[in-house]
């Protein structure tokens, strides 16, 4: 497909949401996680953890009742709850001094009866940038989950969507969508769902109907149950944090495969699993910072501020 770009170092390093001198857990952002399930609790664990590493001042994950232990114990600093006490009044909006998030379908079993509820919920209610993946995106191809998307863009709300190929595939079937160039296929589903798209793949396309982007450098390491989990959740606390949706991304899916690259190179594309992923995204971010900088220092690059260096 023509007209699909790539990002620079330096372009990336420039959307870092490198926090304020005053910041404090709310101005960083708080990221709800509708996650998780009784027969994939990890996926709750992944989702809410990778959300932390990368940045989200606040982390609070809604799941499965029978999940909860098993994500508190995860991490001391999540903030965790029964999905059976949550309801659309809890969706707080996002406000300027309190960013925040959504992030809903990771880990959902599609055959508990609850996930297509949940996901409708989310999309109708949240005045906030609400981020569907793994289980919970068959709720979009449905009528109901069409029209309320067509409302949350009317309103001017972002939805992002992470489907695999497989998922991306399904929701091709409502309106006929070719299959054969997958930078298309994002931008076609952009277009016919108003939501920006990032089609996971060995190479990674993102798209907001308008611009496609082209993230490369993944590797064979992170074709394993939960890396997705883990994208879902970096790019939750990335849209918490106040980034574009395609500029959060980007930015995540280009983290993902570094990270994933740097547990290869520790343990063997044969060893990594999922958790190792979320390990390596603090020296991730490092060297994406320390790229940026150096790119600065050569000329290559204008430095400008976070936030200020989304793509055009």
């Amino acid at each position: 497909m023509d007209g699909v770009r790539t990002c620079t170092l330096g372009e990336l390093a420039a959307l870092l949401p490198l926090p304020a001198e005053d910041a404090n857990k709310y101005s960083r952002g708080k990221l709800t996680a509708v996650v998780g399930s009784a027969r994939y609790p990890g996926a709750a664990c992944l989702t809410a953890c990778a959300a932390e590493r990368m940045g989200a001042g606040y982390t609070e994950v809604v799941t499965h009742d029978r999940a909860v232990d098993l994500v508190r114990a995860a991490s001391h600093s999540l903030v965790v709850r029964p999905r059976s006490t949550f309801s659309a009044a809890d969706l707080a909006p996002s406000r300027p001094g309190k960013p925040c998030a959504y992030a809903v379908g990771s880990g959902f079993d599609s055959t508990d009866g609850e996930s297509a509820r949940l996901v409708h919920a989310l999309i109708k209610h949240a005045e906030a940038p609400v981020l569907v993946d793994g289980g919970g995106l068959d709720a979009l191809a449905c009528a109901k989950g069409r029209r309320l998307l067509k409302q949350r863009f009317v309103r001017g709300l972002s939805t992002v969507i992470t489907p695999h190929a497989g998922e991306a595939a399904r929701l091709a079937v409502p309106f006929s969508l070719p299959l054969d160039d997958p930078a298309a296929l994002a931008r076609l589903i952009a277009l016919a769902y108003g939501v920006i798209a990032l089609v996971k793949g060995p190479v990674t396309y993102a798209s907001d109907g308008d611009r496609v982007v082209c993230v490369e450098g993944g590797t064979p390491a992170l074709a394993k149950a939960g890396t997705g989990d883990v994208l879902a959740g970096m790019t939750g606390a990335l849209l918490a944090q106040g980034l574009g949706a395609l500029d959060a991304c980007v930015l995540a899916a280009t983290l993902h495969a570094g990270a994933g690259r740097l547990a290869q190179a520790r343990l063997t594309s044969v060893c990594s699993v999922a958790q190792d992923v979320i390990d390596e995204i603090p020296r991730a971010v490092s060297a994406l910072i320390e790229s940026g900088a150096q790119q600065c220092e050569n000329g290559l690059l204008t430095a400008t501020p976070p936030h200020v260096g989304a793509l055009q």
